[in-house]
């Protein structure tokens, strides 16, 4: 009995070693295949959460508008109108201004052109000065007139230009004139003459004219000088052929005060000449057509009639 039983025993613990050895090994399998898919399922982990990762370093890389954008769609709306807003209101309101160009005021010019085409007789004037065509001869104010040099009748006066009386203040400046004569009646030969010649000669007697050339133009010259106990009057003429007639050219300046009125200074007198030789050094004479030389011829010779 005894025998029996141990063999039982040893059986029984044989079959208990057994069974355990089976559990352990089911057991180890177990833990090795959980342990296998934990790894895998860790690895899978660390992968998502990198791409996780990366995903979100991209989206905060990206402009704020877009992301504003996604996220809020009535935000951005409101956004884009401000943004619109500022650049639209200054458009309208620079438009008027930029279509809207202030005028540029064109400068005149210093000097004005004279012609005239009867005589054919044109030059520049300062515009400040004055300018009267035709008419009468030229007379200074409150001086002795200055009276055509021709040596036959029938001049006919073409225009006068005058400084303004107000040229030279705190002097006897009074007047002065540039003006322009033409006579169909004379000669060449008798153009180089002179009725009445300067007679500024230390014996008293008449001075011969001379011959002077004006810019391109040859011409004769002479002067005259009148005074009274008040005034004085200095003239300058010049005579030049051309056309079929004689041009008569004349300078003039006339003084008063000097002596007799407190604080008056004398004129410089060849300044204010050197200003009507400078119209002087402008005259042109162009070609005249012959109806116009007729007309003026037929008017000059009723006004002798007269």
């Amino acid at each position: 009995m005894a025998t029996i039983w141990k063999s039982t025993d040893q059986k029984s613990t044989n079959h208990k070693s057994t069974n355990q050895a089976t559990n352990n090994t089911i057991s180890g399998t177990t833990l090795s295949s959980w342990s296998r898919q934990q790894k895998l399922a860790m690895i899978a982990g660390f992968a998502i959460l990198g791409l996780l990762l990366a995903v979100s370093a991209c989206s905060k890389q990206s402009p704020k508008p877009a992301l504003v954008g996604v996220s809020s769609p009535a935000s951005s709306s409101a956004t884009a109108a401000a943004a619109t807003t500022p650049v639209t209101t200054p458009t309208a309101a620079a438009s008027p201004a930029s279509t809207k160009k202030t005028p540029k005021t064109k400068k005149r010019p210093a000097n004005v052109t004279y012609s005239d085409a009867n005589s054919g007789v044109s030059f520049l004037y300062p515009r400040k000065f004055a300018l009267a065509s035709g008419g009468k001869e030229p007379q200074l104010s409150g001086m002795s007139d200055a009276p055509m040099n021709f040596v036959q009748p029938g001049g006919v006066a073409v225009a006068t230009v005058e400084l303004p009386s107000g040229s030279y203040p705190g002097t006897d400046f009074a007047s002065a004139f540039f003006n322009v004569n033409v006579n169909r009646n004379v000669s060449e030969q008798e153009c180089g003459h002179f009725a009445f010649v300067d007679s500024h000669n230390v014996n008293g007697g008449p001075v011969a004219a001379e011959k002077v050339k004006i810019g391109s133009t040859d011409m004769e010259t002479t002067s005259n000088f009148s005074a009274s106990a008040m005034t004085q009057t200095e003239t300058q003429y010049y005579h030049s052929y051309q056309n079929g007639a004689c041009y008569e050219y004349v300078l003039s300046v006339g003084t008063a005060g000097y002596g007799v009125k407190d604080g008056v200074e004398p004129v410089n007198r060849d300044e204010v000449f050197a200003k009507l030789e400078k119209i002087l050094a402008t005259v042109k004479i162009s070609p005249v057509e012959q109806e116009h030389v007729a007309e003026q011829a037929t008017s000059s010779t009723a006004s002798g009639k007269e």
